[in-house]
């Protein structure tokens, strides 16, 4: 069942994906070589705890996983798509990190995910961060009154497909509220004027996940939460979480503030 939200509601979920916003932005200036994993959550959990905040990824444990996740951020190094295990592993020169974090505040949730290279980046992985920017952007374009789900899924993957990456099976976006994850799944491929309709108040966590080397699939590390591309290849993520309003889509995580 998909709630739409009030606009009193989408202000609150505005207020919560700023709380992540300013988690985002904190880990990526603490993030260097030399830093670990640990310490990037350590960052983030602060940021929430100053804005009164909760974690929505601290103790979730949905039916795939052997363990509730121990941490507030999702930290996925080189090969690994989403859902990597913050640990104490110290970041190297040239890695290309994903960070996915989420909030509670009030009630509602907010989720977003950047990333980036520490050190010295190899061209290719910012041709293919640039790529997940991108087809974010066109995603976000899709997501207005009287288009469908269908639709955001097509300008996602047109991008991805057009650029030669791989796209993630199985997993994509979703919808978001009260709950980190409600209905519909946005998927980052699909066929244009397809699925749900857009209505006035719906808001959907969209989220590229790509795959350098061009293949679809991935394998879960022995950890049970990291999720690993099975050609090796180096992978990116980005997401925001966005309302569909009549005067078009509202980002709520925008890390401009705004």
């Amino acid at each position: 069942m998909v709630e739409l939200k009030t606009d009193t509601s989408i202000d609150a979920m505005h207020a919560a994906g700023q709380v992540v916003a300013r988690a985002l932005t904190a880990v990526r200036q603490a993030a260097d070589v030399g830093v670990s994993l640990l310490e990037l959550d350590a960052v983030a959990h602060e940021v929430l705890r100053e804005a009164g905040a909760g974690s929505p990824f601290l103790g979730y444990r949905p039916s795939f996983a052997p363990t509730p996740f121990p941490g507030v951020i999702c930290a996925s190094v080189n090969d690994a798509i989403v859902h990597g295990i913050p640990d104490g592993y110290r970041l190297r020169d040239g890695d290309l990190v994903s960070i996915d974090c989420g909030a509670l505040l009030e009630g509602w949730a907010g989720d977003s995910a950047l990333s980036f290279v520490v050190g010295t980046p190899r061209p290719a992985d910012l041709t293919l961060i640039g790529a997940a920017e991108r087809a974010l952007e066109a995603g976000i374009a899709a997501a207005v009154v009287g288009n469908r789900i269908g639709d955001i899924a097509h300008a996602i993957g047109t991008v991805c497909r057009s650029a030669g990456y791989g796209i993630m099976e199985d997993f994509g976006g979703h919808g978001i509220g009260r709950h980190m994850h409600e209905d519909p799944g946005v998927p980052n491929e699909g066929r244009p004027g397809r699925g749900l309709p857009l209505r006035h108040g719906m808001v959907l966590a969209i989220e590229p996940m790509l795959i350098a080397g061009g293949r679809d699939d991935y394998h879960a590390a022995p950890d049970g939460w990291t999720l690993r591309t099975n050609d090796g290849s180096r992978a990116a993520h980005v997401e925001h979480t966005v309302a569909i309003t009549e005067s078009g889509p509202r980002v709520l995580t925008s890390r401009d503030g705004l």
